[in-house]
């Protein structure tokens, strides 16, 4: 998330009332989480396991929970609850705006674009040319469409990040303040989610065509002419790459990259990241050729434990 213009060091920490180290007049552009972020951005951490990557990623100000040595060309923002403060800088800069109407005023719908009754376009929303929304889908706030998409009955689109943390009261929620982008000719089923980013963009790029009931977590990046199948589920910061083929209920964890053409067979559960150009198939997923050999020879168990007795 870059901010409106730029802000200093000083007005930063007076809005979380936090001390900092470095200059009161350090420039401060944006937050962002620590996979996505850039010079001038704010990047918080709140565990020493995590200290050092924090302290040496691309951001420029790091909100942190301790008094630490502060690396050259960066500063620190001091915080008791750094997830509190973030929270706190994503509502100062993406206010919730309640809506007036089912199609918010700000919202920008391109020529020959279709919306069937009972949608809901949000704030800020574009969508471009030549698509169709059908009945009851939901384009929540600063969601960007591309030309030529369509979106089927009881799709969401910008629902918040599925991110928390545990407390001794409970749980505690990271708000969302990012976006979805769609790209041209891509396709949307029925009841699909698409989560937005927590500080940046979920992304879809285009060509790409998703099948109903595919849910897809916040900060995920899916490349072109990818295909979908039904009841896929796609946890936050993915990166699927361009041609990638997920069949039906794969599961995929998060951070996880998928490599451009691989396929992945129905009811896979992806827990690493995978090479492009190939099939997979299981879970944990493995190629797929060797995995239909390991249960071909799970078969033959059976057979063999009954020579052994003999």
């Amino acid at each position: 998330m870059k901010f409106p213009s730029p802000y200093t060091l000083n007005q930063i920490a007076t809005i979380i009332n936090a001390e900092y180290v470095g200059h009161d007049d350090f420039p401060v552009l944006g937050m962002n989480e620590i996979h996505v972020v850039e010079k001038g951005d704010i990047v918080f951490v709140d565990h020493p396991k995590y200290y050092d990557k924090a302290l040496n990623c691309a951001a420029s100000i790091v909100l942190i929970n301790k008094k630490v040595d502060c690396p050259e060309g960066k500063a620190l923002l001091i915080s008791d609850d750094p997830f509190r403060d973030f929270n706190i800088l994503t509502l100062f800069f993406k206010p919730f705006v309640q809506a007036q109407t089912n199609i918010a005023s700000s919202a920008k719908i391109g020529k020959e674009t279709v919306v069937q009754p009972n949608c809901f376009i949000g704030n800020n929303v574009v969508i471009g040319d030549n698509c169709l929304i059908h009945s009851n889908v939901s384009i929540y706030d600063n969601c960007v469409i591309g030309n030529n998409v369509t979106i089927h009955s009881g799709s969401v689109l910008g629902s918040d990040a599925f991110y928390y943390k545990k407390r001794p009261e409970g749980y505690d929620k990271l708000i969302s303040g990012g976006r979805v982008v769609i790209g041209d000719n891509v396709d949307i089923g029925a009841l699909c989610t698409i989560d937005k980013g927590v500080t940046g963009d979920t992304t879809i790029k285009k060509g790409t065509k998703l099948d109903n009931q595919v849910q897809i977590g916040h900060d995920t990046v899916i490349g072109e002419k990818c295909l979908i199948a039904s009841q896929t589920g796609i946890a936050g910061c993915v990166i699927i790459e361009d041609e990638v083929t997920l069949w039906g209920q794969v599961g995929i964890t998060s951070a996880v990259t998928i490599g451009k053409r691989a396929v992945v067979l129905a009811q896979t559960g992806v827990s690493k990241s995978l090479e492009g150009g190939a099939y997979y198939f299981g879970s944990p997923a493995e190629e797929s050729r060797e995995k239909l050999k390991q249960l071909a020879y799970v078969k033959q168990i059976p057979f063999i434990l009954k020579k052994l007795e003999k």
